[in-house]
């Protein structure tokens, strides 16, 4: 007799889609006869495929922030061939070139113009890439075989109770869902606010003054920002870029090409419709921008030192390593020696440099860096020297007199950024900054289920490597920062300033913005936006369905030790080793209920990035095994 298996995969996004497709893929795999009755209810109110974040009819002001040629939802390429191939093996660039070549029904005018319009290089919008997840989903549908089905719940999950076998999923109020196995890929869920954000709420409440919560930017209607009155912004992330640029082109501005080189490339003709936007963040500058490239990893970054081999040793010894002590100085190798043969290449240092910096780096000593600091003083004017670590902080400690001095500073930090970003390859900074993001693919597999110190991976990885190495990495497309800077020049945009305090002037009834480093630089306004996402911690989230399992006690949050032994509660949810099983309140695993995403944040670092298209599945496309190992677990 053949057996059934039902399945619930709530969250229809990216990871849901993932898991989908490695069910699929394996049920596939397997002799016909060995093949088990599956029925997988995908539950989630938006689209399977593009879910929440990736829907297919945002604006088209919305960019990815990686090229076409990065992202993928499926494995494809070498180093995914020791897996079940997929029934339909095309990465977002393949389907963006299939697409090209031969544009489906399902594609809408202006899908088919920006596809034209696209390079493996370029930015696509979030809504193509919507596109592409949904033609993954469709296809995947079209090709089911007989005994596995799949039943769309267009709905919440508000609801999951654990059975003597299985679990019982209520759904949209209405509809209950009885299965084998639960797969939460929940995604970016509502977030309870911090108290400092609650102080701003309700004080905006009894003032009548507009406070903007963290949001999704797609659910938000920027139009009912006010024309030609004063914004304050807090955040010059991603999201900002999203928020500013909805501001002035999708208001009716334009960027017009100067004729200046990269840097001062584009003028802004306002429409008159923006707000005068005053933005601010605890660093004081936005993302660096990515370099201009044709490979994500530039081609003349190779690891020599954060390596899989080398950076995995320590566990292969038996020792957990340390952030701070093993991991980080050989990803600072790297980036040091991206830097500086990069800088010999275009600067003209002499041929006995990199010689001797290699000999420098090669020392396992920690006296590397006084011997570089030696070979540097001989031979680099210090101008040109690199200071990673100061790079989180651009402007250091440095006072600045006026507004006018420090907007001034913002700008010139800004056209030097997109200038490097169009020098590309021949940029000292962009290469170091390359290396430092394919060392984070590394460490991403080393330190993931336990490979790192508990203490370390709060106090050191999260501490302070990932703020410097997300602002370095994970900014926006170098077009953003080129338009940010010729709205600084048109004056529609300026800077607070550094460490910003955002207050609330009750007896002005205004909100203020202002900055301990920039003198006489005090901002007001009645409209405070915070841009950025809702919190990713789930003690913070307001999903029902997580409230719930957590008050049931079928899932807890994890909870690590800091270094003087005070417990600390984790991001993410608490969970075994892959397959990632959740653990419940009493510490008892829940055998058929698996985790994916940016869930588990308390044992994987960077679970926001996509799956790198053609990467090693456990590097780059690690999330693309965690939904196989979940598939294959589920299947038995």
């Amino acid at each position: 007799m053949t057996r059934a298996v039902q399945v619930a995969i709530i969250g229809a996004g990216p990871r849901g889609t993932s898991v989908l497709e490695r069910l699929i893929a394996n049920w596939s795999a397997l002799r016909e006869a060995d093949r088990p009755r599956v029925t997988v209810h995908l539950i989630d109110p938006y689209q399977p495929g593009p879910g929440h974040v990736w829907r297919t009819d945002q604006s088209r002001h919305f960019l990815m922030n990686t090229p076409a040629l990065f992202p993928t939802v499926v494995p494809v390429g070498p180093a995914a061939a020791a897996r079940a191939p997929s029934l339909v093996p095309l990465s977002f660039d393949d389907w963006r070139q299939l697409m090209d070549a031969s544009p489906d029904d399902r594609l809408s005018d202006g899908d088919r113009k920006e596809i034209q319009s696209l390079t493996s290089a370029d930015f696509a919008s979030r809504a193509l890439y919507g596109r592409y997840l949904e033609y993954i989903y469709t296809s995947l549908i079209e090709q089911l075989g007989d005994g596995f089905d799949v039943v769309e719940h267009r709905a919440e999950a508000s609801h999951l109770e654990e059975l003597e076998s299985g679990f019982r999923v209520n759904v949209g109020g209405n509809t209950t869902v009885m299965c084998d196995a639960v797969v939460l890929g929940m995604g970016h869920l509502p977030a309870q606010l911090n108290p400092e954000q609650e102080s701003l709420r309700d004080g905006a409440a009894r003032l009548g003054l507009q406070y903007w919560p963290p949001n999704v930017p797609a659910d938000v209607d920027w139009n009912r920002l006010p024309a030609r009155k004063t914004v304050l912004v807090r955040g010059l992330g991603l999201n900002f870029f999203d928020i500013i640029t909805h501001l002035t082109e999708g208001r009716g501005g334009t960027f017009v090409p100067s004729g200046e080189p990269a840097g001062r490339a584009l003028i802004y003709r306002p429409s008159g419709r923006e707000p005068q936007v005053v933005a601010a963040s605890r660093r004081g500058t936005p993302y660096r921008a990515k370099a201009k490239l044709t490979s994500y990893v530039p081609r003349s970054v190779r690891l020599r030192y954060c390596t899989p081999s080398r950076a995995g040793a320590f566990a292969a010894s038996g020792i957990q390593p340390g952030f701070d002590h093993d991991l980080w100085p050989l990803l600072h190798r790297d980036a040091v020696w991206a830097y500086y043969s990069t800088l010999a290449r275009t600067g003209g240092l002499p041929a006995e440099f990199l010689p001797s910096l290699q000999s420098v780096l090669d020392d396992p000593d920690n006296a590397w860096r006084a011997r570089l600091e030696e070979l540097l003083g001989d031979y680099v004017p210090l101008a040109d020297r690199l200071d990673l670590e100061s790079l989180a902080r651009p402007f250091g400690r440095h006072r600045f007199a006026s507004a006018e001095e420090y907007n001034q500073a913002v700008l010139d930090y800004l056209e030097e950024d997109a200038a490097g970003s169009d020098r590309g390859e021949e940029d000292p900074l962009k290469m170091a900054i390359g290396a430092m993001n394919a060392g984070r693919s590394v460490i991403k597999q080393i330190v993931a289920d336990g490979g790192l110190t508990e203490a370390s991976w709060t106090a050191e990885l999260r501490g302070w490597f990932e703020p410097l190495v997300e602002g370095l990495a994970s900014g926006p497309p170098a077009l953003r920062i080129e338009q940010l800077a010729a709205l600084a020049r048109a004056g529609v945009v300026r800077f607070a300033g550094p460490a910003p305090r955002f207050e609330l002037d009750a007896a002005r009834g205004r909100f203020t913005v202002s900055s301990p480093w920039v003198e006489g630089g005090k901002y007001d306004a009645g409209v405070l936006v915070e841009a950025m996402m809702p919190a990713n911690r789930v003690v913070q989230n307001r999903s029902v369905l997580l409230r719930r399992l957590l008050e049931d006690g079928l899932v807890r949050a994890r909870t690590t030790m800091s270094e003087d032994g005070v417990p600390e509660v984790s991001p993410g949810l608490d969970v075994t080793r892959p397959p990632y099983r959740a653990v419940g309140a009493s510490g008892l695993v829940q055998e058929n209920l698996f985790v994916l995403g940016l869930q588990l944040s308390a044992v994987q670092w960077g679970t926001a990035i996509a799956a790198e298209a053609g990467a090693s599945l456990d590097a780059g496309s690690r999330t693309l095994r965690d939904a196989d190992d979940i598939a294959l677990a589920i299947l038995g």
